[in-house]
């Protein structure tokens, strides 16, 4: 059966390098939109609690003292300061997607730009290490592997996420669409400081038209926001980044239907949470032109293979001649 219900989207600011004030900020955010009926509400990409915009305004020498300050203030998914979100979502009976920057405690400076995907029982159902990570962001994050690539089943129905640029990447999008993906979470941050000819805001909205029209899901995109106390951070050692982060439609957060139309009232480049009501019966009749899961494809000529693999920094084994000389020894031959 697949139902109905009422989606969120936020489009706003982290309270920039504080994580628990973020948490707590997220946490208000998720019991508004409840309280407004949603059953599901998306965040922005890296939320918690702060995205690398040096990276694009100072050199790599100059951003080495904000990579560090960004590491300490990441966090790993078994963080209990995590605990809120997830009591939050059971609480007010809501799933959520978030956007974190996640350590991993045993790879001292290595960050991921990961997803949270949490159940409206508060479970957290998995995360997703954003493959690639796009353009400068190559000087902080660390890509992910498959293990990542996945559709969840929620409350709402079959739900994937790709972080910002990725969902310009073809094949992870197949990957989420071939395991039966009907919601599509794709988050994002404001990009101001991209060429001049390139409109951030249109180019989200056709990305997740595109990932919508082909895929006939819905995609729900959130979209981050920059606020005066980020452009005052970043001020003193680069005094044009205040009119590089004022640049306008830089930021589209919204709703887009399986025939690639925007539902809704989107947001660009101003703060608050937009709604739309979600009824996946409609991603049925659009497959009659064009499934591409199904006969508008040719899996006899096409073969497309995802290594889920999880990758590790090493394998660990013994050599034959150490695993007997330990039987030898547990066994006193």
């Amino acid at each position: 059966m697949l139902g109905k219900f009422k989606a969120a989207t936020v489009q706003t600011s982290a309270v920039y390098f504080d994580i628990e004030a973020t948490i707590d900020k997220a946490c208000k955010l998720i019991a508004e939109a409840a309280s407004n009926g949603a059953e599901l509400v998306a965040f922005p990409e890296v939320f918690i609690c702060a995205y690398p915009y040096w990276n694009w305004i100072m050199n790599p020498v100059q951003g080495s003292k904000w990579f560090k300050k960004l590491y300490e203030n990441s966090i790993s998914v078994d963080d209990p300061r995590l605990q809120k979100l997830f009591d939050a979502a059971r609480l007010h009976n809501i799933n959520v997607v978030i956007g974190i920057n996640e350590k991993d405690k045993r790879k001292t400076g290595t960050i991921y730009n990961t997803n949270l995907i949490i159940s409206n029982e508060g479970q957290l159902l998995g995360r997703h290490r954003k493959l690639v990570p796009t353009w400068a962001e190559k000087l902080t994050w660390t890509g992910g592997d498959g293990s990542s690539l996945k559709v969840y089943d929620t409350s709402v129905g079959p739900l994937g996420t790709l972080a910002c640029g990725e969902n310009t990447n073809t094949l992870a999008r197949f990957a989420l669409i071939s395991q039966g993906e009907l919601i599509h979470i794709a988050n994002y941050i404001s990009l101001p400081v991209a060429p001049v000819d390139y409109n951030m805001a249109e180019a989200i909205k056709i990305r997740a038209a595109a990932h919508s029209f082909e895929g006939k899901l819905y995609t729900i995109i959130s979209c981050s926001t920059i606020n005066e106390d980020i452009i005052k951070l970043f001020e003193e050692e680069n005094p044009e980044c205040r009119n590089l982060f004022k640049r306008e439609n830089s930021a589209f957060s919204g709703f887009i239907d399986p025939n690639g139309q925007v539902i809704g009232e989107p947001l660009i480049d101003k703060e608050g949470i937009a709604y739309a009501e979600i009824d996946l019966s409609a991603c049925i009749q659009p497959k009659q032109m064009h499934d591409i899961l199904g006969h508008y494809n040719r899996f006899d000529i096409f073969d497309f293979k995802v290594n889920t693999t999880p990758q590790t920094p090493a394998h660990f084994y013994e050599t034959t001649e150490e695993q007997d000389n330990i039987k030898n020894q547990t066994y006193g031959n």
